[in-house]
Parts: structure tokens; C-alpha cells; sequence
């Protein structure tokens, strides 16, 4: 039996509620503690969100492709500078998400924004990397991760990769240790502990070049 070729691709908007499906696949543990919205409705958020907030200029998603079905995501962003941030900083507007309450969304937000990280000078950022759970462990992971080493490499003002991992997460901790990755620093967020259940955060950096 041939198995189909799988390809990395920049994200399209005809590939939001896909997207948006798998980011609820890898993060639904995390957005179900802040809320109680059902799988379609935190689905249906993200899709909104990716909607309203396409791709930055600073920042860029891509999605793992195999015989035309979305199997995995992964979203990366540098730093910007001063008029890119204030051009891109707008907030959602409440009238589009009605659908999840206000104060479910007033937590989305608040929460979202304790998961961004602002990269330093030369630092490729990944903010996250989702796969679907039929294909997990199957080497996807490692292939989003592999494609963004080669990004960073051939753009001569990034020469290091960085990623945040949850403190209960030791599986994903290892993957990347497996890649090259090690810990920089570990942090603890009152906040994020709140918000998520998750307080203990790796910051793991790869050095590309020197």
C-alpha cells in the first residue's frame, strides 16, 4: 500500500476550521480548564480567531498536508519591529463570538495573552505545533519541526529556535531534547497556573548558528 506524500504549506484561510480543529486536538486540556465550552464551540473560537487575525507580518503558520487532508500545524514568529506591533495589536471584537459568553471570551483573551511571547533579535520563536491524533507518532511532529530549522536557517537575521513547554508535558520535552533543543531557563507563572493548571514552563532555546 503507497502511503501518500506529505507536504508543508503556508496556511490558507480554507484551512482555518481544520487548523482550528487541531489546535482544540493539542490544547483542549489547557482552554477546557480556563473554560467549559464543548470541543465545537472552543473549535469555533479558534477558527474566528484565525479568521480575524490572519497571518502577521512578523509571523507565519504552515500545515502538513497528506492527500489533500490537514494532519498537523505549527506557527512561528520573530521579533517585529515598533510600527508592526502597534499595527498589529488589535483585540477581538466581542460581537464576533457571542456564541461562547462573555466571560468565557473575556478568558480566552486573557489567556491567550499570558501564552505570547515577544522574541528577542535573531530569535525564531515557535508558538505552537498541533498534530492530529490519528497521526501522532508518526513522525509529523519532528517533520514541522524540521521544516522550521531550514526557515531559520536560510533567513540571515534568525540564528536561534525557542519554544515554551508545559512542565507536565515531559514527552514533548523529550522530543525536542531529541532535537537539539535544551533548557534554557525554567519559569513559574502564578497567572499561567491560574489560568491553565499549569505553572511550570521549560523556555528551550536551539542555537543554529554562531
Amino acid at each position: 500500500m503507497t502511503v501518500a506524500r506529505i507536504t508543508i504549506e503556508p496556511m490558507q484561510p480554507k484551512y482555518n476550521a481544520d487548523v482550528a480543529r487541531l489546535l482544540v486536538h493539542g490544547f483542549r486540556g489547557k482552554f477546557q480548564h480556563l473554560t467549559n465550552l464543548s470541543e465545537e464551540n472552543l473549535a469555533l473560537f479558534f477558527e474566528k480567531m484565525l479568521d480575524s487575525f490572519p497571518a502577521e507580518p512578523a509571523s507565519l503558520r504552515v500545515v502538513a498536508l497528506q492527500a489533500g487532508e490537514v494532519i498537523g500545524t505549527l506557527s512561528i514568529k520573530w521579533s517585529a519591529n515598533a510600527e508592526v506591533q502597534q499595527a498589529t495589536s488589535n483585540l477581538p471584537s466581542w460581537k464576533d463570538y457571542h456564541f461562547i459568553g462573555k466571560w468565557a471570551f473575556l478568558k480566552l483573551v486573557i489567556g491567550l495573552s499570558l501564552l505570547e511571547h515577544k522574541p528577542l533579535a535573531e530569535e525564531c520563536y515557535i508558538a505552537d505545533v498541533a498534530v492530529h491524533p490519528d497521526h501522532r507518532s508518526k513522525g509529523i511532529g519532528r517533520l514541522l519541526l524540521e521544516w522550521v530549522q531550514h526557515f531559520a536557517l536560510a533567513e540571515p537575521s534568525l540564528s536561534i529556535l525557542s519554544l515554551h513547554v508545559a512542565g507536565t508535558n515531559p514527552r514533548a520535552k523529550q522530543l525536542y531534547e531529541q532535537l537539539s533543543f535544551s533548557t534554557h531557563i525554567q519559569e513559574y507563572s502564578i497567572l499561567r497556573h491560574f489560568f491553565f493548571n499549569e505553572g511550570k514552563w521549560n523556555y528551550m532555546t536551539r542555537k543554529l548558528k554562531t
